[in-house]
């Protein structure tokens, strides 16, 4: 199973950046794929996550109106739009694939190398 994430890169506040997340290894259109983040210090978290099937979308409150994700099933790729960005928003980003449409970790199985974004002020 692998995970690659790319698009990360630095971009003053109130720019946009366009993450990617390449799958292969499993079946992509039965797994729920989540994006996370974990800035210097502190813990990993949720950032948003697309469900299988129905396809909805779920976003941390810090993040909701700002990022959108979205997937292809025929392409086994996700994506996280970024929008108006802020220094907050610096960290390094993950994709994960898992059994469990959750918010959290432990919902997931595998995970990529992450991509850092670094937002100047």
């Amino acid at each position: 199973v692998t995970l690659v994430e790319s698009g990360g890169g630095l971009v003053q506040a109130g720019g946009s950046l366009r993450l990617s997340c390449g799958t292969s290894g499993f079946t992509f259109d039965q797994a729920n794929i989540g994006w996370f983040r974990q800035a210097p210090g502190k813990e990993r978290e949720g950032v948003s996550y697309i469900k299988i099937g129905d396809g909805r979308t779920y976003y941390a409150d810090s993040v909701k109106g700002r990022f959108t994700i979205s997937r292809d099933n025929a392409k086994n790729a996700v994506w996280l739009q970024m929008n108006s960005l802020t220094p907050e928003d610096t960290a390094t980003y993950y994709c994960a694939a898992g059994t469990y449409p959750s918010m959290g970790e432990w919902a997931y199985d595998h995970w990529g190398q992450g991509t850092q974004v670094t937002v100047s002020s």
